[in-house]
């Protein structure tokens, strides 16, 4: 991460909001921000940064969640957002379930090609900051930057990768 990206992509579960592995997140209330998460994408925004989120509605596709609860969700997160003083600006989701074939699950770089088009930025110029290895092979697929965090990775969170970013420093 030598420049600061015109556009970052952040894969939602386990570096915005908590993974939740076991259940998935079926309701608008079942998510949680990740500590310093929020205030790192209004970091982002403040800087110019255009930033984007990703992620797999399963639930959609296997009928355990409707449409109406992923726009509720979103509502949630843009919400907490404007709080910390930052907002997205697109949030990209696969609805389908994981065997039902489609180019925008993770790891198909579908998703990733469609925000490329949306914010006309080609994509080895985008960070895309993952949490999983479909992430960061959706990444590679569509010759992004992928940024590791948590699990032991590259950083331990958002707000460590976005300092580096930053070039180690914790002010914008």
């Amino acid at each position: 991460m030598n420049k600061l990206p015109r556009l970052v992509i952040l894969e939602r579960d386990g570096v915005v909001v908590d993974d939740a592995p076991e259940t998935g997140l079926t309701t608008a209330e079942d998510w949680v921000a990740i500590p310093g998460s929020l205030e790192s994408i209004a970091r982002l925004n403040h800087a110019g940064v255009t930033v984007s989120i990703v992620s797999a509605h399963t639930g959609i596709g296997d009928g355990t969640m409707t449409l109406d609860e992923v726009n509720r969700s979103h509502a949630r997160l843009h919400n907490a957002l404007a709080r910390s003083g930052g907002h997205v600006d697109g949030i990209f989701f696969c609805p389908h379930g994981p065997d039902q074939p489609c180019e925008c699950r993770l790891p198909a770089p579908g998703l990733l090609r469609s925000i490329s088009l949306r914010f006309n930025a080609p994509l080895q110029d985008v960070v895309f900051f993952c949490h999983s290895a479909d992430g960061r092979e959706a990444a590679l697929a569509a010759r992004a930057e992928p940024v590791m965090i948590g699990s032991g990775e590259m950083f331990q969170d958002l707000t460590e990768a976005v300092d580096q970013l930053f070039g180690g420093s914790s002010g914008a």
